[in-house]
């Protein structure tokens, strides 16, 4: 049960980070009839416009509707890491080599079923690189294990 919770934690993550300006920052009719407008009720309106009728969707596929998919997408939020308890047994995990939190990162990551072990294994040899000391920070964590995984061979593929 654990494991499932901090797998829909960590995806949800991902899915807040691209719902941050998918198509970029005009992409979609919502943003069209509520142009110039602000506040919740405004930006929730906008993204049902958007959403319930597709056409951001097809806006971003086939360039039109004022958006634009070169740009990258950003996420102004803190790391899921940070939340309470969750990088404390992430640590835990790493240091065991296994178990169900480090699963759980390793799916939010990307990383495939059968890189699983090897990137359980990985984080396990550094762990003393990914939690220098005690008060190592999540952005900290998180940053390191990406720098991990960039010089790891089999890893590398998933930091792109």
């Amino acid at each position: 049960m654990k494991k499932i919770v901090l797998a829909t934690a960590l995806l949800g993550a991902s899915m807040t980070a691209s719902a941050n300006a998918p198509g970029g920052p005009g992409c979609g009719w919502g943003n069209m009839l509520f142009e110039g407008q602000s506040g919740l009720p405004i930006h929730l309106l906008a993204t049902l416009v958007n959403g319930t009728s597709g056409n951001a969707t097809f806006g971003m596929t086939s360039g039109t509707n004022g958006c634009d998919t070169s740009g990258a997408l950003a996420y102004s939020g803190s790391s899921l890491l940070a939340m309470n308890g969750v990088l404390e047994e992430v640590a835990h995990d790493i240091a065991m080599g296994e178990g169900e939190a480090l699963t759980a990162l390793s799916v939010s990551m990307g990383v495939s079923a059968e890189d699983r072990g090897h990137f359980n294994q990985t984080l396990h040899q550094h762990f003393s690189a990914i939690f220098p000391h005690e008060n190592v920070t999540a952005e900290d964590v998180l940053a390191s294990i990406q720098s991990i995984m960039k010089a790891d061979q089999q890893l590398a593929k998933y930091t792109a």
